[in-house]
């Protein structure tokens, strides 16, 4: 009969604990149960077995044969002796000499010699590996750890002679190439981390757990085991025993407890199924390309870490992480072949070419490039931490649900755009402002990756307009990201629209287009927009970062003076899409946000084309009554085209831009602005309304803000009615 266990004692962090979880399957499936099948539920490890919770503590106390894992080529394994010291003194040192005669033990040669003089069954086969790694190194002459190439030997003859079932372990610690030894990060540099050798702390916790020369569990071991399984409370942890990485709770130091500092508090038990545990992970190498003759390393579910997506993370620890690590949580049950498999495997994709680094990943689980069967991810970083030492971090859990927001950011990867920008802002010549836009984007992108909230989208193109920006004021920067930004697609206004009318209002500054070649993106940063190159000779890249109503009276004046540059026939207000006439409204109300329709501006203008009815799917207020003055100027802010479509110009006349239109309003003397305007169009021939017979009041509207507000086209058919109600009045009357 199948019993079902919750494990509440292994838990997806800290890492030791889910390491745990893999090792108790592994250990039950293969030496009691072979049909023992596991999965994650709740926080917790449930193992499906033919054992009930106390059977399954008999297995482990009474059963259980330790997988013998060393590492004879590291120096603190246990199997090299210290040097001597003579009596005599260094003069130069003031201590003792060194006699040159290695023959002093230690705690780990100890430990080994505690091992073979064993005369427990269980630990028969530690016994003979360790003898017979004992006579490989005797034979071939290495008194001390071997370094470079000697340790390549030894590696080597290990490969060559030594049993199948300990090569598990070889394969899980590091991985021998052609040309190069490569060490997984998971399990530190080939065994060890630092001075901390874990094959030799696996010895010493054995032999906590057990008598050395019987086998019979000690008698804390059963109090420990309940513990580490059920997590029920329990005294005397072993003090000061080392857990390395794993499990930065438990490692002691400042700051650990209540008080300044703390030692590190054990569970054996933790420690050993931690090691059986780690033995599912092996490496291989893979030659992506023909001249990479070493090869290069794959390791389960391991890329090169990414500072992006955790808050407890930045850049900087960029440099000195060694990798991160997504580990795969399944919700139904899976016997140890379908688990070896599944590490075996152990890769992400995006497209047909292999996640990186973090944020590759998790664009992969985004787009379900991962394995199936796979409910969550828990992410762990390899930081440098507490000096010089390592910690497996936790830095985030990512369902692996299809999320098709999360596509977008396959447009920024055209011409390498996306690599080349994050390559370069982790160089120390990158300008801190491009590394601090660089951080916040990868940022965004992250969360892009795990839900499809609008206002994400808008981040990321906030972001994308001022990298632009700032990347086109960087010679540097010119030089590292060759092209700007590629054309972005309608989708992205699909995914950002929020309905506000900021949003709306950025959507139709943005859409502001010249056939003749004056597309917004041109206003915001010195590039040529038909060739997507930089224009370092630019004179028409004007934003900056004053204010937005001072921004658009610039960008006016300039884009007016590129229009007749470049001799075009028509005024430069052709627009694809338009705002609603109760945007314009509450922006000339000044209840909208200038800032965030400025940013939001320079991002939407990398989308080619943002087409009529893109966005603006949302509930809309009803449309609102606009000044008159507004009325009145709006013609000279129109096309010609568009003026003669709706019928407010005959098709053979042309209502040209005023200078001293923008003059006035720039001036804040909107009167004098409407006055002109009204004039004008009364001399075109367009039948005015008599108000009677004089132009609206502008009493209260300030002019810079009418002038921004007249330049933001407005949708089609709102535009029409506006255009037609100048002169209904007068039809009604007449």
């Amino acid at each position: 009969m199948t019993q079902t266990i919750l494990l509440k004692g292994c838990s997806p962090t800290p890492l030791a604990h889910y390491l745990k979880a893999l090792g108790i399957l592994r250990l039950v499936a293969e030496q009691k149960d072979p049909d023992a099948k596991g999965c994650w539920r709740n926080e917790g490890f449930v193992l499906n077995s033919s054992l009930d919770e106390q059977a399954l503590q008999q297995f482990f106390l009474e059963e259980y044969r330790p997988t013998p894992i060393i590492a004879p080529w590291n120096g603190g394994s246990g199997f090299y002796y210290q040097e001597s010291k003579s009596k005599d003194i260094d003069p130069a040192t003031g201590k003792k000499q060194k006699s040159g005669i290695r023959n002093q033990p230690t705690e780990a040669t100890r430990t080994v010699e505690a091992l073979l003089n064993s005369e427990a069954p269980r630990l028969a086969e530690y016994r003979r590996l360790l003898e017979q790694s004992r006579r490989m190194l005797a034979q071939s002459g290495f008194k001390e750890s071997p370094k470079n190439e000697d340790k390549n030997t030894v590696l080597q003859m290990i490969r060559n002679s030594f049993p199948d079932s300990f090569l598990v372990w070889l394969d899980a610690a590091l991985l021998i190439s052609q040309d190069k030894t490569f060490f997984p990060p998971l399990l530190g540099t080939g065994g060890n981390d630092g001075n901390l050798d874990f094959t030799n702390n696996f010895m010493q916790r054995q032999l906590q757990l057990f008598d050395a020369k019987d086998g019979i569990a000690n008698q804390a071991a059963s109090s420990w085991l309940l513990s580490a399984l059920f997590e029920l409370p329990t005294s005397h942890l072993q003090k000061d025993a080392a857990i390395g990485q794993f499990s930065p709770g438990n490692a002691g130091g400042p700051n650990a407890t209540a008080g300044f500092e703390s030692s590190s508090l054990i569970n054996p038990w933790d420690f050993v199924l931690m090691l059986e545990g780690a033995l599912l992970f092996a490496a291989n190498a893979t030659r992506r390309f023909q001249q990479d003759k070493a090869g290069a390393l794959s390791y389960p579910f391991t890329v090169r870490n990414s500072g992006g997506g955790s808050g407890s993370s930045k850049q900087t620890d960029e440099a000195n992480a060694r990798a991160e690590i997504w580990l795969p949580l399944w919700h139904n049950p899976a016997t140890l072949a379908e688990l070896k498999a599944l590490f075996q495997e152990g890769r992400a994709t995006i497209g047909r070419r292999p996640a990186k680094d973090g944020l590759d990943f998790a664009r992969a689980v985004a787009a379900l490039g991962v394995d199936r069967g796979i409910g969550e991810f828990q992410r762990y970083g390899f930081m440098m931490r507490s000096g010089k030492a390592y910690l497996a971090t936790p830095m985030g859990r990512m369902q692996t649900r299809r999320n098709p927001a999360a596509d977008l950011i396959q447009e920024l990867d055209k011409a390498r755009f996306l690599d080349n920008l994050r390559s370069f802002a982790r160089k120390a010549e990158a300008p801190g402002r491009i590394v601090s836009l660089v951080h916040q984007l990868e940022n965004r992108l992250f969360e892009l990756t795990r839900s499809s909230n609008p206002k994400t989208v808008q981040e990321i193109l906030i972001l994308l307009g001022k990298l632009q920006r700032a990347l086109s004021l960087s010679g540097k920067g010119r030089e590292a990201i060759r092209r700007p930004i590629p054309w972005l697609s309608p989708a992205w206004s699909l995914n950002a629209d929020d309905g506000s009318a900021e949003f709306r209002l950025a959507c139709a500054l943005a859409g502001l287009s010249e056939k003749d070649g004056l597309p917004m993106r041109v206003h915001l940063a010195p590039i040529k927009a038909k060739e997507q190159a930089w224009d370092e000779y630019s004179r028409i890249a004007v934003w900056s970062e004053g204010s937005f109503e001072n921004n658009m009276v610039t960008l006016l004046r300039t884009r007016l003076l590129a229009a007749e540059r470049l001799q075009h026939q028509d005024k430069p207000f052709g627009f694809g899409f338009g705002a609603d006439c109760s945007d314009i409204a509450a922006f000339l109300e000044s209840v909208t946000d200038d800032r965030r329709i400025g940013d939001l501006m320079q991002g939407l203008a990398l989308i080619k084309n943002i087409p009529r009815n893109s966005v603006g799917q949302h509930e809309r207020k009803p449309q609102s009554v606009l000044p008159g003055a507004y009325v009145v100027l709006k013609p000279f802010f129109t096309t010609d085209e568009v003026l003669q479509k709706t019928g407010f110009l005959p098709l053979d006349c042309k209502l040209p831009f005023r200078a001293e239109i923008l003059a006035g309003l720039a001036a804040n003397q909107s009167d004098k602005a409407v006055k002109l305007a009204w004039d004008k169009l009364r001399h075109a021939g367009v039948a005015l309304p008599a108000f009677p017979n004089q132009p609206p009041c502008v009493l209260g509207i300030d002019g810079q803000r009418l002038l921004a507000a007249l330049v933001i086209p407005i949708e089609f058919g709102q535009l029409a009615t506006i255009l037609r109600s100048i002169t209904r009045q007068q039809k009604q009357k007449d």
